[in-house]
């Protein structure tokens, strides 16, 4: 009795054994390190934006009769500084092949504007006057679809000067208020994971240092930290003031009736399910589809 594997190629006795063609596309999320928020003592401080979000539903991977590794790059979120009042800390790039995102930009301190990245940083508070400061520029340097949003402007009043929040990859980071913290810009929802995930949500900004019912911001929707709390791990979430930024992620998938790829490094998560082969980095390596 024949024993078929695939259609393809017949072996010794009447056995016929096939094999699955090495996909030529795959698609693909690349989500950078989201930022630190800025560091400064009197809760002045603006939110972390996003690491830069990026997608590729067709990304050609066929290397014919060689064997060509990609190599993927995981960024890590952004630190918080050492010492206080400071700005906060970019994140880093995350790549798969030649489809690069970049980290996001850093949360100022009191009176500064927010950084640039993949998406910006909020702006630090008025901490000493009526300063009126900037976040930073999102989807820097520029892609189309956009990577990212700006980060929010702070409240320019001294003694309510609030922070504002970082920017996320759905949505700019919002504006401070008197004494209510900027909230960090959403992130964008995804299921490349096989489930419904939201990725790159901005930090929230520092309140000024006011007392309730003045508020803290809170973290955007994709990981972002809430004032004071750390971006989430493999989200690309920026961190709230004061707090680092959330690391970055890659995933890749493709078709279950394409064969697995040859070889992977940096250990990734592989799970086949509802159709596809599903390849998730959570750090750094390299994939091999022929």
């Amino acid at each position: 009795m024949a024993l078929t594997i695939n259609t393809g190629i017949t072996v010794g006795t009447g056995i016929t054994m096939a094999f699955l063609p090495a996909p030529t596309t795959v698609e693909v999320l690349v989500v950078a390190g989201g930022a630190s928020g800025g560091m400064d003592t009197a809760a002045l401080a603006g939110g972390g934006g996003a690491g830069g979000y990026r997608t590729d539903l067709s990304y050609n991977v066929s290397q014919g009769l060689v064997n060509t590794a990609i190599s993927i790059v995981v960024g890590a979120g952004g630190t918080i500084p050492t010492a206080s009042p400071a700005t906060g800390n970019n994140g880093s790039d995350s790549s798969f092949g030649t489809i690069t995102s970049t980290g996001g930009g850093a949360g100022a301190p009191a009176n500064t504007a927010g950084s640039s990245g993949g998406s910006g940083g909020g702006a630090g508070g008025a901490g000493t006057g009526p300063f009126s400061r900037s976040g930073g520029s999102g989807n820097t340097p520029a892609t189309s679809p956009s990577q990212g949003n700006n980060g929010g402007s702070n409240y320019a009043q001294d003694g309510a000067g609030a922070g504002g929040g970082g920017g996320g990859a759905g949505a700019a980071g919002n504006a401070a208020g008197s004494g209510m913290g900027g909230d960090g810009g959403v992130g964008l929802e995804n299921s490349i994971s096989g489930l419904s995930v939201y990725y790159a949500g901005g930090g929230g900004g520092g309140n000024g240092g006011l007392s309730p019912p003045y508020r803290a911001g809170y973290g955007g929707n994709g990981g972002g930290g809430n004032f004071n709390a750390a971006g989430t791990v493999n989200t690309g979430g920026g961190g709230g003031g004061n707090a680092s930024g959330g690391s970055g992620i890659v995933i890749v998938r493709y078709s279950s009736s394409y064969a697995p790829a040859t070889t992977t490094t940096g250990s990734p998560t592989i799970n086949v399910a509802g159709g596809y082969r599903i390849y998730k980095f959570t750090g750094s390596g390299s994939i091999t589809f022929s």
